[in-house]
Parts: structure tokens; sequence; C-alpha cells
């Protein structure tokens, strides 16, 4: 799959390392492109990727592409064998010290014999956090990390974010005519943009552990929020979760989000009726009560708290104005897609987004642009949204 399909960033040089060779940047960089072959299918686990060297030539190499399936590391010293003793291992993220769903990579790497583990990064998650490439250390291995550490982490932005802050990496995806309408005043909104455009939208499902929208969405569009009308990988693990905020539970049991393939679950809040969740749960549906914010309607930080408390690693927000805007609102968006189809459709549309309390310019909402391209008809735009 390429980068068109994915949104995943080139690999790119970084500045001189006195630490690291040319070889190094090189051999980690093929570390890096192998890793992102898992871009689709590894959650909740990162995306890594592993290269053997020796002797100046590559005899292994390996990407993990599928929770409880072999690592990186695994699969890289396979494939060198014999020629793995004594051999530099470039890895995009340090290698487990402890027993998960399989053994430890770093119980494989000393098992067969290699001299020196260059890693791009530290595993964030507690449970490593440098302890991998300690034993390494205390084994008599050769150890060093830090190349390229900004390409590997980018690969990773929701296991990363679950790791350090407790939360997904969220992204808000947005679709609007030119002059920023979501739909009609009628509310006719079918469809804004290309069957072009849609089919990226299910792409960036696709990588996604979960896609959020509210009820509100729910009852007046009835969305199913699958992925569709996109080539899979082999080893894609399924539908993402499909995640309603409802703070009463007014979803019905026969809505196709609840109906549809995969798992569903709906947060509420302590005003939702016993019998609505009764008949959600007997549908199939998840259904949990989270706190509700001061200002009213569900408290967001909790919502992905819980989410992150599920593994979700990216979530992809799909919802209208008002949930988009107070997710956004919150401080709680990292990375805006707004797809921007060549019409206009009139002042009296309805809005992009709602963000309450914007009366002067210093109180904008400033964003970084990160790439601005074409897809079929329409213009796609990468944000991130930076303190004011």
């Amino acid at each position: 799959m390429s980068e068109s399909d994915t949104g995943a960033k080139p690999v790119r040089a970084e500045e001189p390392d006195g630490r690291f060779s040319v070889a190094d940047h090189r051999f980690m960089a093929r570390a890096l492109q192998l890793a992102e072959r898992g871009l689709w299918t590894t959650r909740p686990n990162p995306r890594v990727g592993c290269v053997i060297v020796r002797d100046g030539q590559i005899v292994g190499e390996g990407a993990h592409l599928r929770a409880g399936e072999a690592h990186a590391e695994v699969v890289a010293l396979a494939a060198a064998g014999r020629r793995a003793r004594g051999a530099t291992a470039y890895v995009t993220l340090e290698p487990c010290s402890h027993h998960g769903r399989t053994p430890p990579c770093v119980d494989a790497l000393l098992a067969a014999g290699i001299g020196r583990v260059v890693a791009a990064m530290e595993d964030p998650n507690p449970r490593v956090a440098g302890k991998g490439l300690a034993q390494l250390r205390a084994a008599g291995v050769e150890v060093a990390a830090g190349l390229m550490a900004a390409q590997a982490e980018a690969l990773n932005p929701g296991f990363v974010m679950r790791m350090r802050s407790g939360r997904p990496y969220v992204r808000c995806k947005l679709a609007a005519s030119l002059d920023g309408r979501t739909a009609l005043a009628s509310g006719e909104s079918k469809w804004i943009t290309s069957s072009a455009a849609r089919r990226d939208v299910h792409r960036l499902r696709a990588r996604s552990c979960a896609i959020v929208t509210g009820s509100g969405t729910v009852r007046a569009d009835d969305p199913g929020l699958t992925v569709r009308d996109v080539e899979l990988p082999p080893h894609w693990p399924g539908q993402p979760l499909r995640v309603v905020l409802d703070s009463r539970l007014r979803t019905s049991p026969q809505a196709a989000v609840v109906r549809g393939e995969g798992s569903v679950v709906l947060f509420h809040g302590v005003e939702a009726a016993p019998e609505a969740a009764a008949a959600l749960a007997a549908a199939g549906a998840r259904v949990e009560r989270v706190a509700t914010a001061s200002a009213g309607g569900l408290d967001l930080g909790a919502v992905l708290a819980s989410l992150a408390a599920l593994e979700v690693n990216e979530a992809l927000v799909e919802a209208g104005p008002t949930l988009a805007g107070a997710f956004l609102q919150a401080g709680l968006v990292d990375e805006l897609v707004v797809y921007l189809a060549p019409h206009l459709m009139g002042h009296e549309g309805r809005p992009l987004l709602q963000l309450a309390g914007i009366s002067t310019m210093a109180e904008r909402l400033p964003l970084r642009i990160l790439e601005v391209r074409m897809v079929g008809p329409d213009l796609r735009i990468r944000a991130r949204p930076e303190a004011s």
C-alpha cells in the first residue's frame, strides 16, 4: 500500500548523529519500511520492523503483522538463521523484555548471538521502558537507541499516545463543500465528496482501532461505520470497534451501527434508562456508563480513557459539527483530516464545526498544516491543532 493510501510519512534523512553511520541510517530506513507493512494489521500492538545485517549485508528481515503472531525480531532472526551470530539488529522499537502473547524478543536476540542492537526508540510501554535495552547491555550486547526516532514514533502515534497519556491518538475526519458546509439546511448531505474521497476515508477506518460518532449522527443518518470498498491485507484483524456517544441511550437496537459486523460500544450518562441499556445489550452491544462533563454531555476525556483501557490506539471521530467541535475545543484532537469538495452549498447550509465562545481573533484555534493533496476531484487537508 502506498503513502497516498495510508497517510503514513515517507522515510526522510535526519540530522547527522555521530553515534550512527550512513549505513546505520540506510538499514534503519529499511526497517521502517518493513514496519509500515503492519499499518492496518497490528492493532493493538505497535508496528515494528527489523533488519539483521552482517558484514554490511542484510541477512534477514521481518515485520510484525498481527497481534499474537511473531514479532519483527523473531521473523528476521528466523530468516537470518546462523548468520545472525555476531550481526547487528536494526529494530524500529526497543525489543520487548516481558511475556505477552509471545515470548520476549530480548531472549530471542540473545539466543541467536546478536552482537549489536540499534533501536529507533525506547518502548513507551511501562512494562518495557528501557528494560529490554538494559538486559541486552547486561548480556554484553552493544546497544544504541535514538536513530530515526521521529520516523519510528510517527508510525505508531496511537500506541505511543496510549502508553504515555492514557488515551488514544484522535483523528477527526470532516467533509464539506468549499464554503465549509456539511449539509444543506434540510439536512441532505449525500454525497458531498466524491467516491474517491469516500474510499480514502475507508482506508483511514481500516487503520483505526475505533470509529467514534454521536447519537445524533446515528439517528439522522443510520451509518454502519464499517470498512468497505477497499482492498484489505490478509492479516487485517477485522472491523474496528464502533463507538457511539449517547448520553441518554436513544440509539435503536435496530440501528445499523449496532447490527453491523464487529463490536460496538455505547457510552452513556446517569440519565440513561435501564431498559434502553438492557435492549441494546440484548442486541449484542456493549453498554458502558461514563462521567458527565460539568457543562453537560459526556466527559470526552473519560470516554477516551475507557477506549484506552480497551487497547484502542487510534480513534477516528466521524461525527456531526457539535461533537467534533467539542472534541476539538477540549484539546482532544491530535489530527484533523478535512475533505473539501469543489462546489458551494450556500450560507444556509450546516457548518463544518460548532465552536462556541470564539468572539475575538485572539480566541481562534490555530492549526498547523501537515499535508495538502488531491483525492479525486476533492482536496484533502491534514492539520494538527496547536496551542494558541
